[in-house]
């Protein structure tokens, strides 16, 4: 077809060119012109209906070829059509059976994820994670995924659990980073005991879950605590070791250290606690120089009683020294005489002792005076800042009954000295007293005696 058009094209631009070079010159001339294009155009006709008989045949043939490939395709449709509704059948019977067969599957897999969460945040919060990081990514996923869980999944879960309680009751050591009380990060060599408690070079250390570190505590326990796992660190040959378990990962640990010792005790009592403080030093001093001024002339007096000579270093031979064996004397002037140096003795021999018994009155009353004044200040703060915070009121409350805590602290002592001691210095006194008056009984004798001569 196009090879047809396109000698028609050629002989519409030929003709006027051969029109122009062969002019016939005659009429013989144009009647032969005319036979030879007559001649070329029967020729070009022919040529014609021959492309386009075999354009024709061409048509036919591929119109044929097009409708059986139709039908081939049409039939291939049907095929199609019933295979796909075959299938679909198929599938929606193995739908109903996988529904039915996975029914139990489905709430066990709603366990899986559950399960999954919560051992999640075990893990997250456990001190093993230290040694063994990164354990929560597996778990996230198959707590947050759509999917039902593998079987290799569900496996590496159960594994992932026995390991935490396996490693829950070992005692394990490991280079791990640790943040110091100074706020560095260094590696150290970690003990770690289960899921409880952990240490380094003789420092208690506690679990971050936030971070996922172990930090070290700003504040140490007693030497006592600290001595248990230094001991704890150095055994290596498997023998029996006790040492310091927190059953509360940590956080008991780190109240306890944050306790006040006595000496932050003592400051929070303020000045009013310092003053107690040196009301019960002084009574102290007081106290122990009267025990040992009462003890010394304790043992004169009973090395007095031995003798029969008096010695005017004790209150004993003082009074004794009154009595003159060759001088008999009236027994209520004698009487009378024992009595005043009785009375110069006494106050000797009791000096101090009211002064205890002041400083045993006044330090309670001291230690209710810090009270009320920390109550007052405790109130005041409440006005301020309202009763949000519950450690606010205790705290202050606390500090307020600081003061009483010594005042008692201070008191009970003192008073119990002061009752020993004036039970000494009574006990002395009636010695003296005893002994003035068997010097009255045997100078009346005397006196009676001679006078019955």
């Amino acid at each position: 077809m196009k090879q047809l058009l396109y000698l028609l094209i050629v002989s519409l631009f030929a003709l006027p060119a051969v029109q122009a070079a062969d002019k016939p010159a005659d009429l013989d001339a144009l009647l032969k012109q005319v036979k030879r294009e007559r001649i070329l155009e029967q020729q070009q006709n022919k040529l014609r209906e021959s492309e386009f008989v075999t354009a024709r045949d061409d048509q036919a043939r591929l119109l044929s070829e097009a409708k059986a490939q139709l039908a081939f395709e049409e039939q291939r449709t049907e095929l199609l059509n019933q295979s796909f509704q075959d299938y679909e059948k198929g599938l929606i019977k193995k739908e109903a059976l996988l529904n039915e067969k996975s029914g139990s599957l489905g709430e066990l897999f709603g366990t899986v994820r559950q399960m999954a969460n919560e051992s999640r945040s075990l893990l997250e919060s456990s001190m093993t994670s230290v040694q063994k990081p990164n354990r929560s990514e597996f778990l996230t996923l198959l707590a947050e995924r759509k999917q039902q869980p593998t079987i290799e999944e569900l496996r590496e879960f159960w594994l992932m659990l026995q390991e935490e309680m396996t490693e829950s009751g070992k005692v394990s050591q490991f280079m791990a980073p640790i943040i110091t009380a100074e706020g560095n990060i260094e590696p150290r060599l970690i003990t770690r005991i289960g899921v409880f408690s952990a240490f380094s070079e003789g420092k208690f250390l506690r679990y971050l879950p936030e971070t996922g570190s172990l930090v070290e505590l700003g504040r140490q326990p007693v030497d006592r605590l600290r001595n248990l796992v230094a001991d704890f660190e150095s055994v290596s040959d498997g023998s029996l070791q006790a040492v310091v378990v927190d059953p509360t990962r940590g956080a008991l640990m780190a109240l306890l250290v944050q306790s006040p010792d006595l000496k932050e005790r003592i400051q929070q009592g303020g000045w009013i606690g310092f003053i107690i403080l040196g009301l019960g030093a002084i009574g102290l001093l007081i106290a122990l120089q009267r025990l040992v001024y009462l003890t010394v002339i304790g043992r004169g007096i009973a090395k007095q009683q031995k003798s029969s000579e008096a010695d005017r270093k004790n209150p004993l031979g003082r009074i004794l020294s009154v009595y003159s064996a060759e001088i008999v004397q009236d027994v209520e002037t004698l009487a009378l005489k024992l009595d005043e140096a009785i009375l110069r003795e006494i106050p000797k021999i009791e000096r101090g002792l009211m002064t205890l018994a002041v400083m045993a009155a006044i330090a309670p009353m001291l230690g209710l005076l810090g009270t009320v004044s920390g109550m007052i200040e405790t109130f005041q703060s409440i006005t301020l800042f309202g009763t949000g915070d519950p450690k606010l009121m205790s705290g202050g409350i606390s500090q307020a009954l600081v003061t009483t805590e010594l005042g008692l602290a201070v008191a009970i002592p003192i008073l119990l000295i002061h009752s020993a001691l004036s039970g000494k210095s009574n006990r002395l006194v009636q010695i003296l007293d005893e002994e003035s008056a068997a010097l009255v009984a045997r100078n009346a004798e005397k006196q009676n005696g001679r006078s019955d001569k």
